[in-house]
């Protein structure tokens, strides 16, 4: 149990970059022998938190004090030599290495001026065999998982006498049975199994500081979002987006059947399915595996396990070209560095989806793809002077159109919109937004993601609710509120 007084503590930590107030004021405290998460969706200020106590950034104003005494990391290793260790989600060690020698790289035991195979190679053993780990140290560090990676990472920075250990979501690579080695991951019943403390970072804002054990998980998905328990909305769909009806959907024909589809560290086994004119969502927390199924489904990621069915006939999506040539689209998350070309026209970025589809052998007469882009640019009403203009000089909100655009030129059966309103106006979200619905009213199938839940209530007639990479219920008609998808999230288990 922790101590009563803090071994390492933040205070009033206030961070810049241009144009961005990244932390405001933010406290932290962490006691000796206890585990304490920070916790906060994409964009809450943890990850600069920990640069600041790390020695990546240096704070524009605030105090941190280990053991009661004031300190200024101004590096990783300072940060190390002062007792604060890290350990990244990505292993960054040696593969070609021994284990041994990861363990001790940069420290090796010498004697008579050479290293000390046999002392190095013994007290790696040791290190590790108090973490129930028994390995052959001797062999490259590659030769073994993810997991045993991991722990190796760990025992060297325990080894150099870390005083502050810090874990950045080490387990989120790794299958259920692996991270019972772990010691903290930001997935929410791992986080409620091992921490003793809970500190709630949202948009560079401090909410609060909390003993696990008095924070029902509810309460952190609310605190998480922002929001108080009471603001969760009981209303039923929204009747003003026209959508389809459970009785029209009955009658729709199936378009997308997934069964049992799922890739080890990425994301468990899952069953979808999509019908024509139908939107699914997909609810859930930032880790959640939201991100994961779609490029599964897309191909960017091979399953290793599963089956998927076009219109009753099996597909095999090994590869987003695949994907592509049987009518699935996919809008990532990511729009400038994986949606469009900044540096090419509008018309470009619009064709280069078809053009994939109908091969690089088949080239698109001009006129045509002229003809393509104005009547695309006409109907999402997108902001230019014209299909030559470059796709980096339009708004965030346009720029999205395009990409919307670049993948309707495709006439797709099935589209995937991963965030399709993330850092856009409110104007532009809006008019996104009743674009996917006319595209549902039209018939097209589509899976739809956003960490905005209000965004996935209102135009979805289906949702998949997911945590901690799993699919674990959908809900339909009446379930469908922000009220049962957090209670779902918080204590529902996998369907």
């Amino acid at each position: 149990m922790p101590n009563d007084t803090p071994i390492l503590e933040m205070k009033g930590i206030n961070m810049y970059f241009p144009g961005v107030k990244a932390l405001s004021n933010v406290d932290f405290r962490l006691f000796k022998g206890e585990v304490h998460a920070i916790m906060g969706q994409n964009g809450a200020g943890k990850s600069t938190l920990i640069k600041v106590l790390t020695g990546v950034h240096k704070q524009n104003s605030g105090e941190i004090t280990l053991e009661g005494k004031s300190i200024k990391p101004n590096s990783p290793l300072d940060a190390q030599k002062l007792g604060i260790s890290t350990v990244y989600q990505e292993v960054n060690l040696c593969p070609n290495l021994t284990v041994a020698e990861n363990v001790f790289i940069g420290r090796q035991p010498m004697k008579f001026g050479k290293i000390n195979w046999k002392t190095m190679n013994k007290r790696s053993e040791e290190l590790l065999a108090k973490l129930n780990i028994k390995i052959d140290v001797t062999q490259l560090l590659s030769s073994y998982p993810v997991a045993i990676q991991q722990m190796v990472a760990i025992v060297r920075v325990l080894d150099i006498s870390a005083k502050v250990l810090i874990l950045d979501e080490p387990t989120s690579s790794l299958d259920e049975n692996e991270v019972e080695l772990l010691f903290i991951t930001h997935f929410l019943d791992q986080t409620y199994r091992i921490s003793d403390r809970i500190t709630v970072l949202k948009n560079g804002n401090l909410i609060g500081e909390y003993k696990t054990t008095e924070l029902p998980k509810i309460e952190l998905i609310a605190k998480m979002l922002g929001k108080e328990l009471s603001e969760f909305s009981y209303s039923k769909k929204d009747k003003t987006t026209a959508k389809k009806s459970e009785q029209e959907l009955r009658k729709t024909t199936n378009v997308l059947n997934i069964k049992n589809l799922g890739k080890k560290g990425s994301i468990f086994p899952f069953d979808l399915k999509t019908n024509e004119g139908e939107i699914l969502g997909l609810a859930g927390l930032l880790g959640s595996g939201r991100t994961e199924m779609a490029r599964l489904i897309f191909g960017i990621d091979r399953a290793d396990q599963g089956e998927v069915y076009l219109k009753e006939k099996k597909v095999n999506i090994n590869a987003p070209s695949k994907a592509i040539a049987i009518g699935i689209g996919f809008c990532p998350e990511d729009r400038k560095s994986e949606g469009i070309i900044p540096d090419l026209s509008i018309k470009e970025n619009i064709i280069l989806a078809l053009q994939g589809k109908y091969g690089l052998l088949k080239n698109i007469p001009v006129k045509k793809q002229t003809e393509i882009a104005e009547n695309l640019i006409k109907a999402l009403n997108i902001m230019t002077p014209s299909a030559n203009q470059e796709v980096k000089k339009l708004s965030g909100g346009n720029q999205q159109k395009v990409m919307l655009a670049k993948w309707l030129a495709t006439e797709p059966n099935v589209l995937i919109l991963d965030e399709p309103t993330r850092g856009i106006d409110v104007g532009a979200k809006l008019e996104v937004m009743e674009l996917v619905l006319n595209l549902s009213k039209k018939g097209m199938s589509v899976i739809f993601i956003s960490s905005e839940i209000e965004e996935v209530i209102r135009c979805s007639n289906r949702i998949a609710v997911l945590k901690d990479k799993s699919k674990i219920a959908e809900l339909s008609g009446e379930e469908i509120d922000e009220q049962k998808i957090m209670h779902t999230i918080a204590g529902g288990k996998k369907e």
